[in-house]
């Protein structure tokens, strides 16, 4: 995937199907979408390609800064799942009150010339510019007068269940992270740098690596989690191990902090460096096993935590025997 940060800044070398939109988690229903521009290409010609603009900041954290939303992907993590779908073209286009209040021709104006722009593939409740004034109805006319096709993608269902990322974020602020897998098309997953904590997993014979997200970044409820955790190298490959991952304030031990902290399995492997600090770890969420409580002594704690890793193992097995 070729990458823009500013749509002024693109270029495509061939006529181009583009959608446009947050695309916040890049779910079932979005991959639906984009399989759709990609047949739309296919059909154009050896040299049509695809592209995706989404935005950054998103939109409502400038239109409406007083309800701060928490993401499920970051711009980026948007665009590489979409280039894992192969789209040729990513933009994470500037998000302002002045993007905002662009007239809707002014801007597929610039599509057409950034882009080389020859069709169009959105939801039926899109809109684009001032007050939303460019709809179905206007980019159609619009297509009309810029030589563009407009293609409507019906959003779905799973199993009755609307796939939406309003959804997915209910979900998993309810701990229903199997829910939320199965909407996503891949377990939830929180990335950030390995931080030092307080290092009392280690006195108690349990070390974990504690993860500092971006503050924007949505996460699960509290609790307990049989997770995946992926080691990723400065040099992009990658270490994956079965991981019990507790997120929240950590009560028995009087927590003041909301922690993402992960026990990775068998770590570290045999001739490898057990140090973590400053590495990028990835946690996917597999299973929800509990939710946090206090225990009576840390004796307590240490006894349920090693339950939770036993049936944190059993799940990973059962995962792995599916997969």
């Amino acid at each position: 995937m070729v990458i823009f940060h500013e749509l002024r800044d693109a270029s495509a070398t061939g006529p181009t199907y583009l959608t446009i939109g947050n695309f916040d988690g890049l779910h079932r229903g979005h991959q639906m979408l984009l399989a759709r521009l990609k047949a739309l290409a296919a059909t154009h010609g050896d040299d049509a390609q695809t592209a995706l603009i989404t935005f950054s900041p998103h939109p409502l954290a400038v239109l409406r800064p007083d309800n701060p939303l928490l993401l499920l992907t970051t711009p980026e993590e948007r665009l590489r799942l979409a280039a894992e779908e192969g789209i040729d073209i990513g933009v994470i286009q500037p998000f302002t009150h002045k993007t905002a209040a662009m007239p809707p021709r002014g801007f597929m104006m610039l599509l057409k010339d950034r882009l080389n722009l020859v069709g169009l593939v959105v939801g039926p409740d899109f809109a684009l510019g001032r007050n939303r004034s460019g709809d179905l109805d206007e980019l159609r006319a619009l297509g009309r007068e810029l030589d563009f096709s407009l293609h409507i993608i019906d959003p779905i269902d799973l199993d009755g269940k609307p796939v939406r990322s309003s959804t997915i974020r209910r979900d998993l602020l309810a701990g229903n992270v199997r829910d939320a897998a199965e909407l996503l098309g891949r377990p939830y997953h929180a990335t950030g740098p390995v931080v030092p904590g307080d290092q009392r997993g280690r006195t108690i014979g349990i070390p974990t690596a504690n993860i500092k997200t971006r503050p924007d970044k949505l996460l699960p409820a509290d609790g307990v989690y049989a997770t995946l955790a992926h080691i990723i190298e400065a040099d992009g490959r990658w270490r994956t191990y079965g991981s019990a991952t507790n997120l929240g304030l950590r009560p028995t031990v009087d927590g003041e902090h909301r922690w993402l902290e992960t026990h990775l399995l068998d770590f570290p492997a045999e001739g490898e460096s057990g140090d973590l600090y400053g590495k990028t770890l990835r946690v996917e969420f597999l299973a929800r096993l509990r939710g946090e409580r206090r225990f009576g002594s840390v004796d307590e704690l240490i006894a349920q935590i090693e339950r939770d890793i036993q049936e944190a193992r059993r799940i990973l097995a059962e995962a792995s025997e599916r997969n």
